[in-house]
Order: structure tokens, then sequence, then C-alpha cells
């Protein structure tokens, strides 16, 4: 009766974590399948802060450049491993690309995010997401694009299409890449 209870709990609790989003199944291939590409959104008019430098800003004041919106968590290693990317690209391709790293975790704030861009010593535009925009997101792409450890990325064209790339540590020059391709 014990273990009944004990399978019952666990296969519950695998239940909720998959309903919540925390893990995502795979496609054949080992990716998330975008959501097709989309075009420019209200999303994209939500005002953002600059952590770092106080500066603010929308996703929509670029138009014309391609964005790499990378939603993270500080206790995240994937997303780290991920910002280590994007901080290789950053230093291969400079300011042609404008990279944004947007904290989707309600638990974390300013100073969090403060202290881990000066920790790695990262070098682009660090915001706190509204949780209209975490929702916009959520709404448009999935709950894939809040799932830390998936190192969900948003690739934003000149023309503000937006699709979003397969899960997972994406290297610089897949990146470039997918850029290339806009």
């Amino acid at each position: 009766m014990k273990l009944k209870l004990f399978v019952l709990l666990v296969l519950g609790i695998i239940g909720i974590i998959f309903s919540s989003g925390c893990i995502q199944q795979k496609s054949p291939e080992g990716t998330i399948q975008p959501t097709g590409i989309t075009s420019a959104k209200a999303w994209m008019d939500i005002e953002l802060k600059d952590v770092t430098t106080g500066n603010k800003f929308k996703l929509s004041d670029f138009k014309g450049k391609p964005i790499l919106l990378e939603s993270f968590a500080v206790w995240c290693p994937t997303c780290l491993e991920q910002q280590k990317k994007i901080s290789e690209l950053k230093s291969n391709e400079g300011d042609a690309i404008v990279h944004i790293s947007l904290d989707t975790d309600p638990n974390e704030d300013e100073e969090k995010v403060r202290e881990h861009v000066k920790r790695y010593g990262f070098d682009w535009y660090f915001a706190v997401s509204p949780i209209e925009l975490t929702n916009a997101l959520r709404d448009e792409f999935g709950l894939g694009i809040v799932n830390a450890p998936a190192a969900p990325v948003v690739l934003i064209c000149q023309n503000q299409s937006a699709r979003f790339l397969r899960r997972g540590v994406k290297p610089p020059d897949e990146l470039l890449s997918e850029i290339k391709s806009c």
C-alpha cells in the first residue's frame, strides 16, 4: 500500500512539473519546433530598464538591427553557458547585433541581475522582465520561453519578425547563421 501511494505521489509530481512547463518534451529531432515567424507585436513596445545603466528602452527601439533576446535566470547554469556563447558572438560581431538578456524569474530582482552581470563581466542589455512582457512572450512562443534551463532565445530580425530558436546552448556560429537567415 505504501509503495502504491509513493508511486502515485511521484507520478503526480511529474505531472505538475510537465504541466507547469519546467520540463518540455522534445520533438523527434531533439529540438523545440519554432512557433513560426511572427510579425511585430505589442510586446515589443513594453518598456524595459537596463539594470546596469538605468536607461529605459523597448525592443522596438532597435528596428533595423537583429536582436537576440535571451530569457534567463541568474541561478541557471545552462543560461550562463548561453550567455558565454553570446559574449563570444558579441566580441566577434561588435554592436551589429543587439543582445538583450531578460530575467523572467519572478523571484529575482534588479540587484540580483546586476550582481550577475558584474560577476561575469557581461556588457550588453540586461533587464528584469515585467510580468506583462513575460506573459506576452509566453503567449507568443509557449512556456518554453520561460524555461530557463532550456536556454531560450528569440531572434528578432531587422523587420521585427521574431522566431524562437531551438532549445539548448547555441554556439556563436549557429546564432550568426540564424541571424543571417533573417
